[in-house]
């Protein structure tokens, strides 16, 4: 009963937030962070495009059967899609999904066509159908291709060169919340790359169960376009002592992280992924992060990444030593030190918000996280992007 009454408290808060004039999307980047997303698909056809500033009574018409002619990315499209038999629900009928899967060729092949500087990479369908299955054809297409020239636009670049910078914020972020399995994982040589199909399908490819994968989805298209990787770090925080009890060698520790959990605690590792972005913006890890500068990444957008953009990795021998001395003074291991740190207030930024009140329980630090989303989403109308 108290569940019902605060899913039904939650649906009139959105509807207000809807029909409120202007639209409150503030309100509704709150929603669909806090405990629950987004609820149903029937609110996420409304709110999906107002986070993602889609017109809807201006929708492209539907793409017509000629883009499939003479165009380089359809087969291998065409091979992608019919490999995705696992994206439909379980037991709808043949016809009825062979007809979404020509849609979803569609809807790809009309992005691709409009932006030509967008280069289509493998995965890349595993986002659309998700799009597909809860707004239909029409918005499906607009909502894709906004997304496309925005939040994953570094993905769909000529090389992969913006897609390994934002893989490479993933050991930053989880060395600051647990050094022991950011040192493991460094001894083991595994790299980031288990994470790859993560981080550029919205982990779509990866969770079997559709609810979860909408219920991120809320979570990403309300924040900044680096949260996945920070989602990322907090599913291999979540599995620490799996990760330290593993054999300390690539092949081990990478089959580990590879095999990804459908039974994940989704709305705590939410929470922690959002309080973690609040206590470590991209500009505090951004010379840890990377040799490259981030002129190029959508997260280059955001004022707090671009302060920190013309930063190079610091020596690392100068980093050893001080990460040795910091660990002389203080050695929390486990999940002493993962509590400790997701409590601690390690920031000005986060001292600020525990007085406000902002707790894990308040849904990821929301009120901050939303602010660092709308800093960047009114920037969707300038055009910022070549």
């Amino acid at each position: 009963a108290d569940f019902d009454a605060k899913k039904k408290r939650k649906v009139a808060e959105i509807y207000q937030a809807l029909n409120s004039d202007p639209i409150d999307v503030a309100a509704l980047r709150r929603m669909a962070i806090s405990e629950g997303g987004l609820l149903t698909d029937e609110i996420r056809c409304k709110v999906w495009p107002k986070l993602l500033s889609v017109n809807t009574d201006d929708l492209p018409p539907l793409p017509g059967k000629e883009l499939r002619e003479d165009n380089k990315d359809y087969q291998q499209v065409l091979l992608d899609v019919r490999r995705s038999l696992r994206r439909f629900p379980p037991g709808m009928p043949d016809d009825q999904r062979e007809g979404l899967q020509e849609e979803l060729i569609d809807i790809i092949l009309h992005v691709l066509k409009r932006n030509p500087q967008l280069h289509y990479y493998q995965g890349y369908h595993d986002i659309v159908v998700t799009f597909l299955l809860v707004v239909g054809d029409r918005l499906a297409t607009a909502l894709v291709e906004k997304l496309s020239t925005h939040h994953l636009r570094d993905f769909m670049d000529p090389t992969m060169d913006n897609t390994k910078h934002i893989l490479s914020y993933l050991m930053p972020i989880i060395d600051q919340v647990n050094p022991e399995v950011h040192d493991f994982m460094q001894s083991a040589e595994v790299g980031t790359i288990f994470a790859l199909s993560w981080l550029i399908t919205w982990f779509g490819h990866v969770l079997s169960d559709f609810r979860h994968v909408v219920r991120l989805y809320d979570f990403f298209l309300a924040c900044h376009p680096l949260m996945p990787i920070y989602f990322a770090a907090v599913i291999v925080l979540h599995r620490q002592q799996e990760v330290l009890e593993c054999e300390c060698d690539m092949a081990s520790v990478h089959h580990l992280l590879s095999q990804i959990p459908q039974d994940l605690p989704y709305e705590s590792l939410i929470s922690k992924a959002g309080d973690l972005f609040v206590q470590f913006p991209p500009s505090e890890l951004a010379k840890e992060a990377a040799q490259q500068q981030a002129e190029r990444t959508a997260a280059s957008t955001f004022k707090d990444f671009e302060l920190a953009s013309v930063q190079q990795r610091p020596d690392t021998v100068l980093r050893q030593r001080f990460r040795e001395r910091l660990r002389g003074e203080e050695r929390l291991r486990g999940e002493e030190r993962t509590k400790s740190i997701l409590t601690k207030p390690r920031t000005n930024r986060f001292v600020k918000l525990a007085v406000m009140g902002l707790t894990v329980a308040l849904g990821a630090a929301a009120l901050a996280v939303v602010k660092s989303a709308l800093e960047w989403a009114p920037k969707f109308e300038l055009q910022i992007f070549p």
